[in-house]
């Protein structure tokens, strides 16, 4: 039997999933929504990554979860790696291309820049307070204009004089996008401009400050866009460059650091039939009084977390 790795990204749109072998191939992926369910969302794409997962030939011996319900999802497999997104999409990416130094990176709800060193990720930022600059931005405004978001790449490709839309926030992209329409503008054209508008807003956002090198590489959902890769390979003028898998990069790094763990599990698929549960317990054991996030794995408590201090921790004092 050939050894093989597990990784899961679970955001608050999308759960990513891939099966990496020894030699970084992906043996199977899967890309679904979470719909606010991430323990759901975790079985549902372990279901659909098993089906072209070859069990004659190969085992899954590590796993490791990141994204923002890393510790739940990783509860749910048994983990044997948790790690942040940041390390995760900078591990991913540097697997495949080791010259990296600039990361971008748009998801459903949030975005981040990563800057990198010999292969480590030295700097980073995030933006979880305006969705202007993310995928669910575009999703919308798509349904606005009656178009696929899937299709809007192609669509922005066409403009000759893209719209100028504020990018400063949703509300005013948003009433700005409905006076250019009023206005008679191009859908082509207002379009190239929502486009523009996600790289204005990042890059006066998210990647306020930073010195952005080549070369570059974008990922994450967005990255799906071809207009949207157009309108930064403009605003920065060099190539950015985009993987085929680069939506699922935090899924590979979480992968890949499971490989690169010492730990080691016997990894089963059979996770349907089994239930899971949180809870939330006040500690009030000291003045923090944390709020202890508890997992249950049919009515047995298997993970707990969110304590600041020794006395919060659940799980030392249940192992007592």
């Amino acid at each position: 039997m050939k050894d093989a790795y597990l990784g899961i990204d679970v955001g608050s749109i999308s759960t990513k999933g891939v099966i990496l072998d020894d030699e970084k191939h992906i043996l199977s992926s899967a890309y679904i929504w979470t719909e606010g369910d991430p323990i759901g969302a975790v079985k549902r794409l372990l279901g659909l990554l098993e089906a072209p997962f070859d069990q004659s030939e190969y085992r899954i011996v590590a796993s490791g979860t990141t994204g923002s319900a890393r510790r739940l999802a990783g509860a749910v497999v048994g983990a044997t790696m948790v790690k942040n997104e940041i390390t995760a999409h900078a591990v991913g990416t540097t697997a495949f291309y080791p010259e990296t130094r600039t990361i971008l990176e748009i998801g459903g709800q949030d975005s981040k820049i990563i800057l990198v060193e010999n292969g480590v990720a030295v700097d980073y930022a995030m933006n979880t307070l305006c969705a202007a600059g993310t995928g669910a931005f575009l999703s919308s405004q798509s349904r606005r204009l009656g178009i696929e978001v899937e299709d809007m790449g192609q669509i922005a490709l066409r403009s000759k004089h893209p719209t100028q839309i504020a990018a400063r926030c949703t509300v005013f992209a948003e009433s700005d996008l409905v006076h250019k329409i009023q206005m008679g503008h191009s859908k082509e054209d207002i379009v190239a401009g929502l486009c523009q508008a996600v790289v204005a807003n990042y890059l006066n956002n998210v990647a306020k400050g930073k010195r952005i090198e080549t070369p570059v590489v974008f990922q994450g959902g967005v990255s799906k866009n071809v207009g949207v890769v157009a309108a930064f390979e403009r605003a920065l003028h060099c190539q950015v460059r985009v993987d085929e898998n680069g939506h699922l990069m935090g899924a590979i790094g979480a992968a890949l650091l499971a490989k690169s763990g010492s730990a080691r599990q016997e990894f089963r698929f059979a996770t349907q039939e089994v239930e899971f549960k949180t809870r939330e317990a006040k500690c009030g054991r000291c003045s923090n009084n944390c709020e202890i996030i508890c997992v249950y794995r049919d009515g047995k408590m298997i993970d707990a977390w969110g304590n600041r201090c020794e006395k919060g921790d659940v799980m030392h004092r249940k192992a007592q």
